[in-house]
């Protein structure tokens, strides 16, 4: 018979001999090292086992991004067809056990059996910012686009809300908010449906020189930031001090996400809760080494990049006039 423990009962154990190593580097020095350099993409690491649910990353994030958050305008225009869904998460805006226009992190939670014993693990769970993002290489509008450092973002200006960047995220990682947005001064009826929302990993704070708001606000180092080839060094080396495994060094070709964890990824995938904004920690294989996307891509770039424009300059003159 197994016994079960907390998660902070384990900690006492092995797995936080590598817990000062991971933090080594000072948030505020590491803020300035990422600001400066834009020739490498920057990555974070997730050390699992360090963090305890406390959700203060979860509120950090909400509190840090409230100016980007939509402001809906109602009744909704009726949609043609009709099967289009009308996605409406601005009474909800509470909700924090998965994602939502409103929350661009949340807390996922797993138990696993380790060395006979169960314990509890929680995951902060977003986008995890792809090295070749499907949701920007195949969004038609030039909404979605990826910054030099390798992070992703959503230009809610000029988005219309089509979610194709959600169908082909491999964690249906972006979220759709009804009744805001470019389409409904284009076609409301027909066009898009909305805007789409993730995570863009504090992009703002970042070109100031700060880290993201999740990273600052906690208190137990789960995360660290930096240049992607030191963060997978020091996601090696503790995996290996602990005997643990790593998530998004490969997934969907690599990621900018590196999560460590004690317990095999498969494991806690058969865990976690999923579905609608709560993303799977399976495999997830390169989409955009497929052929028939790389053809897309290839077609969609320049269109994407007129229509992006178009967009830009549309929403422009409107705020001139």
């Amino acid at each position: 018979m197994t016994a079960r423990i907390s998660r902070r009962a384990f900690l006492k154990g092995s797995v936080t001999i590598a817990g000062a190593m991971a933090a080594s580097a000072p948030v505020a020095r590491a803020a300035k090292a990422i600001g400066k350099d834009k020739k490498e993409h920057i990555a974070t690491l997730i050390d699992i086992s360090k963090c305890i649910g406390c959700e203060e990353c979860v509120y950090a994030c909400q509190k840090a991004n409230q100016a980007k958050y939509p402001n809906p305008e109602k009744p909704f225009p009726k949609m043609y067809p009709k099967r289009v869904p009308i996605e409406d998460w601005s009474e909800k805006k509470d909700v924090t056990d998965r994602l939502t226009p409103y929350n661009w992190l949340y807390i996922q939670n797993a138990t696993a059996i380790v060395n006979n014993e169960e314990i509890e693990l929680t995951i902060p769970r977003r986008c995890m910012h792809c090295d070749n993002p499907p949701c920007v290489k195949l969004c038609p509008w030039g909404a979605a686009q990826q910054e030099d450092n390798g992070l992703s973002k959503i230009n809610s200006d000029i988005c219309l809300g089509g979610s194709k960047c959600k169908n082909v995220c491999p964690w249906d990682i972006p979220q759709r908010q009804t009744g805001t947005g470019l389409y409904l001064d284009l076609l409301p009826s027909f066009a898009g449906n909305g805007v789409m929302y993730k995570c863009d990993r504090c992009y703002n704070r970042l070109e100031k020189g700060k880290v993201p708001a999740c990273i600052e606000a906690c208190s137990e180092n789960v995360q660290i930031i930096g240049k992607k080839s030191d963060i997978l060094k020091k996601a090696h080396t503790l995996a290996k001090k602990i005997n643990g495994y790593i998530y998004g060094e490969y997934e969907n070709g690599g990621t900018n996400t590196i999560y460590v964890s004690p317990v095999p990824f498969d494991k806690l995938n058969n865990s976690i809760k999923k579905g609608k904004g709560k993303p799977h920690l399976g495999k997830a294989k390169d989409s955009m080494a497929l052929g028939n996307n790389i053809a897309k891509a290839m077609l969609i770039a320049p269109i994407a990049g007129i229509a992006a424009i178009a967009g830009k300059f549309y929403r422009a003159s409107k705020e001139n006039k």
